[in-house]
């Protein structure tokens, strides 16, 4: 069944079928399959998608629809990781969305899949975004971690703008920020003051885990400072 299924997935994603999807990953897992190593085929499958749409064999429709069929099938993934414990070490939670102004999903939808893969919980607030989304997402959710996508360059300074109506609310302090997508530099993310950028997916996971880390390490520094403090 594991050699089979990253062929199954590419065809059942290709044809943009969510049922055939689901289906797919529900005997995979009915096989015991490991839902991290049905993870793992997914990102392997929706990578070989998109290199299909990078030499023109693919179009824009097929992209999306590949994504949003690999979407259909997360839910039944997440609940089987978190059956079987699979929590990677030093995870943390994760709030991503694409700006206002953009609807882009599918660098999106890729970042999601390899940070669920590699442990964090996401919770994907969709597309056209407004910062006042954002802020309401941190409130309800409390993530360590805000991931911001922008594929247009009309769109990129909208980045700016939540990480200003952070520091409004009084929430900056409090969370971390990853800005990417198709329209963001490094330097764009230097200029904003985000905390971290990656120009890939995989990318984005290192920067997610090294961001976490380094939130744990600020956190237990300012908790003993605190405890260190003269009342």
């Amino acid at each position: 069944m594991t050699s089979e299924l990253i062929p199954n997935l590419v065809r059942t994603l290709t044809e943009c079928d969510s049922e055939a999807t689901i289906t797919c990953v529900r005997r995979a897992i009915e096989s015991n399959v490991n839902p991290i190593k049905v993870m793992d085929a997914m990102t392997t499958a929706i990578r070989q998608v998109g290199d299909r749409f990078d030499t023109g064999e693919l179009g824009l429709p097929d992209l999306i629809g590949a994504a949003e069929a690999m979407q259909s099938a997360m839910p039944i993934l997440e609940r089987e990781v978190e059956r079987h414990g699979g929590k990677a070490v030093g995870s943390g939670t994760v709030v991503i969305g694409t700006v206002f102004g953009d609807i882009h999903t599918v660098g999106k939808v890729i970042v999601i899949a390899l940070l669920r893969a590699a442990g964090f919980k996401v919770y994907d607030l969709g597309v056209d975004v407004k910062p006042e989304q954002f802020i309401e997402a941190i409130y309800t959710y409390k993530p360590d971690i805000v991931a911001m996508s922008a594929l247009m360059t009309t769109s990129a300074p909208q980045q700016q703008v939540v990480i200003e109506a952070l520091k409004k609310a009084d929430l900056r302090h409090r969370i971390k920020v990853m800005v990417g997508g198709g329209a963001v530099t490094q330097q764009f993310a230097n200029r904003i003051e985000a905390d971290g950028y990656a120009a890939t997916a995989a990318g984005a996971v290192e920067v997610a885990k090294r961001l976490v880390s380094g939130w744990g390490a600020e956190r237990l520094e300012t908790q003993a400072t605190r405890e260190a403090a003269p009342i």
